[in-house]
């Protein structure tokens, strides 16, 4: 053990004097000159520092442990941007500096640091006003002035500026500094690598999502809608756009997701821009600001003007561009990084299978659409043809007779007529056949059964079962001790014609994918209801007295009056409609399909009981005509 009577006192710590005086001095961790009475704070401020894994949290606690350490009245850090002519901008400040960045970086490009990389501070305790700054001074000058680099890889990252400390900087503050930039390097370092591999892990997450959707059959347009979603929060955008091909060699953002996303739908991207040049050569660009651009002409989509940093990623399938994932951040936010558009390029090339299994698809029906054709030519060929040109013969034969001058009785030509509508109603018979074996098994399928399997296969997309509700006249399957279900699923067979039960499968599909994808719902109730349906028309399905009375949904009262109507009614309890969506082709689909048969479609909020309003509810309505008397 030491003796403390042998070690000499410190002596008393030494402002630094001078007009301008540059030091380099080295941080000695072992015993720094006269640092025994702050030796613990230093080593707590520096833990402090280093287990911080937010850069902005590291720069506060760098400035605020050393304001402390040292007694400075303010201190700030600038940090200096990637772009040369860019200004340094003030991240982190505490008190009031009455400098601004530009004359803090003045202020250090004056003086003269000496010593290793990484360990140059420059301090000013008599400073000069005329020969020390360069930039703009609010109020009164400081009185001193410490300033020290905070360097990340040998680059400087930034600056900490230090001031105003009665009787100046001494030589120990200037350790303490280095010490506490050291530490702050260290943690800015690790918060860096740690938001890199948070980052990329959340991109290996969307990757994952993005192949799940499309291998699960996910419609093109809804996919591509999803991994714009989906992109646009893991890169924290504001925005995000796909511009794809359109008619006539032009190029225009077809989905775009966030803030303006409305305005960007649409937008043309001419051959001479960024996009399709990023795409042209096929590799990825960032841009630190579109505002800027604007500023200057370098922009040619007006658009994107009051954007800042954005990030052109190309969509390359089978090595021709088919894309460009456009990224949008808001001006003033951080700049896109090289990792993100590598990533960007990685899943903007995934998203291109999207479009390899819409191909596919495609084949696939081409396919099917040719093995069709050859089995109706084979079938006409071998059946109603056949009948057909033999009938002609028999036909020809008859004609032939008579221009020969034979007498054919009447009995002879009608027998000869007669056969040959046979036969031509024979082959009508047979070609009709043909069209009826062309249509869609699930004809050969109940209604109610197919609405049934349309819900049991949501499942998996939702993630729970759908309670669905089927009534007719308001009398539901559900009820088996009142109702004969197979009698009922019959009337609902035979009072929805064909066509809208089509419809009605679809619209049920499209309203349950539409829950799956955008509402994160947790319960979703399908109620089918057919009602006004008159009482002699359920007679032989429905006990007498049980069928409640029918009636329209207010609102298509007068419209459908006197006829039958379906009416799907699709509750969640989601989010909620998002006023921002720009295309929903499912919403759009299921309008059409009412359109068509002179119905109906509309979609809000859904209304509860309790008079919260979370959630959305569609109703999905369509006349069914003068329904027939069932037997």
């Amino acid at each position: 053990m030491s003796n403390p009577a042998a070690e000499p006192a410190p002596g008393p710590r030494r402002p630094v004097h001078g007009s301008r005086l540059a030091y380099a001095i080295h941080a000695n961790h072992d015993h720094p000159d006269g640092s025994q009475p702050t030796s613990t704070a230093l080593v707590r401020a520096a833990l402090r520092l280093t287990s911080s894994l937010q850069v902005p949290d590291a720069l506060r606690r760098l400035v605020d442990s050393a304001c402390s350490l040292t007694g400075a009245q303010w201190g700030t850090i600038t940090v200096l941007s990637k772009a040369d002519t860019d200004p340094p901008t003030a991240t982190v400040t505490q008190g009031a500096p009455a400098l601004s960045p530009e004359a803090l970086a003045g202020h250090a490009a004056k003086g003269q640091p000496i010593g290793p990389a990484g360990a140059e501070v420059v301090v000013d305790n008599d400073l000069s006003v005329a020969q020390a700054f360069t930039g703009p001074i609010e109020g009164e000058p400081p009185g001193c002035l410490l300033s020290a680099p905070l360097r990340l890889h040998e680059q400087v990252y930034g600056r900490l500026y230090l001031g105003d400390k009665p009787g100046g900087f001494d030589e120990q503050d200037v350790t303490t500094v280095l010490m506490l930039a050291e530490a702050a390097a260290v943690a800015v370092e690790n918060a860096r690598l740690y938001r890199e591999a948070r980052d990329r892990e959340q991109w290996m997450a969307v990757s994952q999502e993005l192949t799940t959707l499309l291998l699960s059959g996910a419609e093109e347009e809804d996919a591509l809608t999803l991994i714009a979603h989906r992109v646009r929060e893991v890169a924290c955008a504001d925005t995000a756009a796909l511009i794809l091909p359109s008619v006539g060699d032009t190029w225009v953002c077809e989905i775009a997701e966030g803030a303006h996303a409305k305005e960007l739908v649409g937008t043309l991207f001419p051959p001479q821009g960024r996009a399709l040049t990023t795409l042209a050569r096929q590799s990825g660009t960032i841009v630190e600001s579109l505002a800027q651009a604007a500023q200057e002409g370098d922009l040619l989509v007006p658009a994107l003007a009051s954007f800042g940093p954005a990030l052109y990623a190309p969509m390359i399938h089978r090595g021709r561009g088919v894309g460009v994932m456009l990224l949008l951040r808001a001006c003033g936010e951080d700049p896109f990084t090289a990792q993100d558009l590598e990533i960007a390029e990685l899943v903007a090339g995934q998203a291109t299978m999207a479009f390899e299994l819409a191909d596919a698809q495609h084949a696939e029906e081409m396919a099917t659409l040719l093995d069709q054709r050859s089995r109706i030519g084979q079938d006409l060929h071998d059946l109603a043809i056949q009948q057909l040109f033999a009938t002609g013969m028999q036909i020809s034969a008859a004609r032939d007779r008579l221009r020969s001058g034979e007498r054919l009785s009447s009995e002879t030509v009608a027998e000869v007529l007669d056969s040959a509508l046979l036969a031509v109603d024979d082959s009508v018979q047979q070609i009709r056949s043909i069209v009826r074996s062309l249509r869609d098994r699930d004809e050969d399928v109940s209604l109610v059964e197919r609405l049934r399997r349309e819900a049991s296969l949501a499942r998996t997309s939702l993630g729970f079962a759908p309670s669905l509700l089927l009534s007719v006249n308001g009398v539901g399957l559900a009820h088996a001790e009142r109702v004969d279900e197979d009698a009922l699923i019959t009337a609902a067979d035979q009072l929805v014609p064909e066509d809208v039960a089509d419809d009605m499968v679809a619209v049920v599909r499209e309203g349950l994918s539409n829950v799956a994808r955008h509402a994160h719902a947790s319960s979703v109730t399908v109620d089918v209801k057919i009602t006004g349906v008159p009482a002699g028309a359920l007679a032989s399905a429905v006990p007498l007295g049980s069928a409640q009375p029918g009636g329209h949904a207010s609102g298509d009262a007068e419209a459908f009056r006197g006829q039958p109507v379906v009416e799907i009614v699709v509750r969640d309890d989601g989010v909620g409609v998002d006023p921002a969506v720009t295309r929903r082709s499912g919403t759009a689909n299921m309008a059409e399909r009412a359109r068509r048969h002179g119905g109906s479609f509309v979609i809000g909020p859904r209304a509860r009981s309790d008079g919260a309003r979370r959630g959305t509810c569609f109703t999905w309505r369509a006349p069914l005509g003068q329904p027939p008397v069932l037997r």
